[in-house]
C-alpha cells in the first residue's frame, strides 16, 4: 500500500509542476521523514526548484501545497523548515485497506525472467560460499515472483572444468580405481565428501612434482574431446557430484528448472555458431604478432574504441593494444572460459539459433521435475531460454568476465539485451580465525590477527554446506528439547530444522552483497539480536495470542472486514466490524500511544515498497533489515499491549487486529526469504 500511494503521489507532483510550472522532473526525490510523527513521506522538490523559479524554497512549497489539491489517500501537506513539504496520509484508510490485504495492482514487464545462481563445480561438496550464492539467487526468484514475473531458474553445470579434470586425475592416477570401482562410491552416500578430499590431495599431488600437471592436461583435453573412458569417468563423477548437490540444495527449499552443462555447450556447437557471428561482426580480431599470436582476441571490457594516435605513434587507429585485449580463443584452437560463456548467453536470449536436448534428471519431493541438458533429449518438455531479463548470480571476482560478455553483445549489434543483462555480484564468504581454529585448521600468528582468512576448495580449507546445516540443526535441537520436552520427538525435528534453516538464511541475507561476510559458528547459531529466530518467535507469539484467545489469526482480518465499493483507482472502501467507518477506525492511531501503533501499521504496509527496492537494486538485505525491524516494532507493542485483558472490546479488537496484519506480513516476508515458520520456539 505504501508504494502505491508513492506512486499516486508522484503522480500528482508530476501534473502540477508540468500545469503550474511547466517543467518536468523524471525522477522525483520522495524521502521518508525521521520521525512517523512528521509523517510518511517528505518532499525536498522545492529546494530544486528555487534556482529555476528565483523563489524562496519556502515559498514555492506553500504554492504546491496551495495549487496541488485534494490527493486520495493523503490527508494533509505541511511546510516544515526552510521548505520541506511532510505529507500526511489518511492512517484509517491505509489501515482498513491493508487489513482486507488490498494491494492495488501494478504494470508487470512483459518477459520471462532468468536468474542463473549457485553454478557449483560438479567436482566436491558445495561449501558455505556457495550457500550464500545460492540463497541470494532464491530469495531474488522469491522476490521477482512475488512481483509477478515469471522466472525461470537455471543453475550452470561446468562439467568439462579442471576441478572435475582433477578429481578424475586423483581417482585414476591417485588412487588407481577402475571406473567399476568408482561407480561403486559414487552411489554411496555423501561422495561429494570424498570428492572433496580427492580433490584438495589432487592438488598436492602436482606440488610435489610438476610432471604431474601433464596428468591434468590430458585428462582435461580427454573430458573435452567426448567419447572415451576418461570422458565417461568424468561424466559419472560430476552427474554423482551434482545429485549430491541437488540434496543439498534441497534441504534450503531452493529448487532449480534447468541445469545447463558446458559438455552440450561443446558437444551441440554453441560456440562455433557464436564464433561466426563474432567473426563476422568484428567483435573478434585474429592476432598475427605479439604475445597473443595465433589467437582470437576482443577488447578488454571498460577500454577505449578508439587509439589516442599521438600517444601511440605509428599504431593503426582503433587497433586493440595488447594490454585491451582479452583472449578468447588460444592459439592452440580451444576456447577459453568466456568464449563458451558468450554463446551460453546468446542462447538464453535467443540469439544462436540452436538449442539443448532436454531430459528429465531430478524429481523434488514436492513432484517438480528439474530438466537437465542433453544432446539428444525428450520431446515434450518446457520452453528454455528466450528470455527477457538475464540476472546471473555470480560473485565480485568474476566482474570482467561479464563485463566481456556484454560488450560481445553490444558488438554484435545487440544492445538491448546487453541492457537487460545483470551481473548480480556478492562479495565471498570467508572464515573468522576462531571458526578455522575450530575446523582444525593450523594458522600463523599472522592468520589469527586477520580480521577474515579466505576459504580454499584446493586445500580442503572451508565449510561444507551439510555440515553447516547439521550443527545448526543440533544446536537448534537442543535448545529445542529443553524447551518443549511435552512434544512427540517429530514435532521437535521439525522445529529444530525450521529455526536452523531460519537463522542460516537469515545470516546470508542480512549482509549486503559488497560485504565479505567472515563466518562464524558462534554468530550463525545464535538466536538473539538480528536473527531469523528473532523473526520467527515475532510470528510464533502473534500466534499464541489468537490460540489463547480463541481465534483463528489466518481469517481474523478477513472475518472483521466487508467490501464496500470500489472506486476508479481500483481502492475499495472496506468498513470494519466494530466501527463501521474508518473515522472510528482512526481513532486508535491518535496521540503518542497511537502514533507508536501506527508506525507498526506503516512497516507492515512496506512490504511491496521494499521487495520493488530490492529488485531494482538488486539487494536482497532490504528484506531482510525490513523483516527485523517488523518484529522489533512488534515485540514492543507485544509488551506495551496487554491484548488479550485489554477491558475495552472495541480497542482489543483494534490490537488483535494490528497483530493479525503483523503477523500475515511477517509470514510473506519470511516466505520470501525462503523460511518457515515452527510451531513453537
Amino acid at each position: 500500500m505504501y508504494r502505491h500511494l508513492e506512486c499516486r503521489l508522484n503522480e500528482a507532483l508530476h501534473a502540477f509542476l508540468q500545469s503550474t510550472y511547466g517543467l518536468d522532473f523524471p525522477n522525483l526525490v520522495i524521502e521518508q521523514p525521521p520521525k512517523v510523527e512528521f509523517g510518511e513521506y517528505a518532499l525536498p522538490i522545492a529546494f530544486e526548484l528555487a534556482r529555476k523559479l528565483r523563489k524562496a524554497p519556502r515559498k514555492i512549497a506553500e504554492e504546491i501545497i496551495a495549487g496541488i489539491g485534494t490527493v486520495p489517500g493523503f490527508e494533509k501537506f505541511e511546510v516544515a523548515g526552510a521548505g520541506y513539504i511532510n505529507v500526511r496520509v489518511n492512517r484509517a484508510q491505509v489501515a482498513i485497506e491493508l487489513v482486507a490485504d488490498h494491494e492495488p495492482a501494478e504494470k508487470v514487464p512483459a518477459g520471462k525472467v532468468l536468474v542463473e545462481h549457485s553454478s557449483i563445480n560438479p567436482n566436491k561438496a558445495a561449501h558455505v560460499g556457495h550457500l550464500r550464492n545460492a540463497i541470494l539467487g532464491d530469495t531474488f526468484v522469491r522476490l521477482l515472483r512475488f512481483a509477478g514475473r515469471e522466472v525461470d531458474i537455471q543453475n550452470y553445470i561446468d562439467n568439462t572444468g579442471v576441478q572435475v579434470a582433477d578429481v578424475v586425475v586423483g581417482f585414476l592416477h591417485i588412487e588407481k580405481k577402475t571406473r567399476a570401482e568408482i561407480e561403486v562410491l559414487a552411489a554411496a552416500p555423501r561422495f561429494d565428501f570424498y570428492c572433496w578430499d580427492l580433490y584438495a590431495r589432487a592438488s598436492q599431488w602436482y606440488e610435489q612434482d610438476k610432471q604431474n600437471l601433464q596428468k591434468r592436461l590430458a585428462t582435461l583435453h580427454a573430458i573435452e574431446e567426448g567419447n572415451n573412458e576418461t570422458a565417461a569417468i568424468a561424466d559419472l563423477i560430476s552427474i554423482a557430484v551434482l545429485r549430491r548437490h541437488l540434496e543439498t540444495m534441497d534441504r534450503l527449499d531452493i529448487e532449480y528448472d534447468f541445469l545447463p552443462r558446458e559438455s552440450e555447450i561443446l558437444h551441440l556447437h554453441f560456440w562455433d555458431a557464436a564464433f561466426t557471428k563474432l567473426k563476422e561482426a568484428g567483435v573478434l580480431t585474429y592476432e598475427t604478432e605479439g604475445k597473443n599470436k595465433g589467437c582470437w582476441v576482443m577488447r578488454r571490457a571498460g577500454t577505449s574504441n578508439t587509439s589516442n594516435t599521438e600517444d601511440a605513434g605509428d599504431q593503426e587507429e582503433g587497433k586493440i593494444t595488447e594490454e585491451d585485449q582479452k583472449v578468447i580463443v588460444r592459439s592452440n584452437g580451444t576456447v577459453g572460459y568466456v568464449g563458451k560463456d558468450i554463446a551460453y548467453h546468446m542462447w538464453k536470449f535467443g540469439l544462436l539459433g540452436r538449442d539443448f536436448g532436454y531430459r528429465k534428471f531430478y524429481r523434488y519431493p514436492n513432484g517438480r521435475d528439474c530438466w537437465i541438458s542433453s544432446t539428444q533429449g525428450e520431446k515434450n518438455h518446457p520452453h528454455f531460454g528466450d528470455v527477457a531479463e538475464i540476472y546471473n548470480v555470480i560473485d565480485a571476482r568474476q566482474a570482467e568476465a561479464q563485463n566481456t560478455v556484454i560488450e560481445a553483445l553490444r558488438g554484435l549489434g545487440h544492445s538491448e539485451a546487453a541492457d537487460r543483462y545483470t551481473h548480480f555480484s556478492y562479495e565471498m564468504v570467508a572464515l573468522t580465525p576462531r571458526c578455522a581454529a575450530e575446523l582444525g585448521y593450523e594458522l600463523s600468528e599472522e592468520d589469527k590477527a586477520r580480521p577474515w582468512i579466505e576459504v580454499s576448495g584446493r586445500k580442503g580449507f572451508g565449510v561444507k554446506a551439510d555440515d553447516l546445516m547439521d550443527a545448526l540443526i543440533a544446536s537448534a535441537r537442543t535448545e529445542v528439547d529443553s524447551r518443549h520436552p511435552e512434544l512427540e520427538d517429530a514435532e521437535r525435528a521439525a522445529i529444530a530444522e525450521k529455526i536452523a534453516i531460519g537463522a542460516l538464511r537469515f545470516f546470508m541475507l542480512k549482509y549486503t552483497k559488497p560485504s565479505v561476510i567472515a563466518f562464524d559458528f558462534k554468530d550463525a547459531l545464535s538466536f538473539e539480536g538480528e536473527t531469523g529466530p528473532y523473526v520467527q518467535y515475532a510470528v510464533v507469539r502473534a500466534t499464541n495470542i489468537f490460540r489463547k484467545g480463541g481465534f483463528n489469526p489466518d481469517s481474523f482480518c478477513r472475518d472483521r472486514i466487508g467490501i464496500a465499493s470500489s472506486d476508479g483507482d481500483g481502492a475499495r472502501a472496506v468498513s470494519t466490524e466494530s466501527s463501521g467507518n474508518a473515522a472510528d477506525f482512526g481513532r486508535y492511531f491518535e496521540g503518542l500511544d497511537g502514533s507508536e501503533i501506527w508506525e507498526l501499521w506503516l512497516s507492515a504496509a512496506k512490504t511491496s515498497y521494499i521487495v520493488a527496492q530490492c529488485i531494482a537494486t538488486t539487494e536482497p538485505a532490504y528484506i531482510a533489515k525490513h523483516a527485523f525491524q517488523m518484529a522489533q516494532l512488534f515485540n514492543t507493542f507485544y509488551h506495551r499491549h496487554p491484548i488479550l485483558a485489554e477491558a475495552d472490546e472495541g480497542r482489543k479488537r483494534f490490537l488483535l487486529t494490528t497483530a493479525a496484519v503483523v503477523r500475515r506480513e511477517l509470514i510473506r516476508v519470511l516466505n520470501m526469504m525462503g523460511s518457515s515458520v515452527p510451531t513453537a520456539m
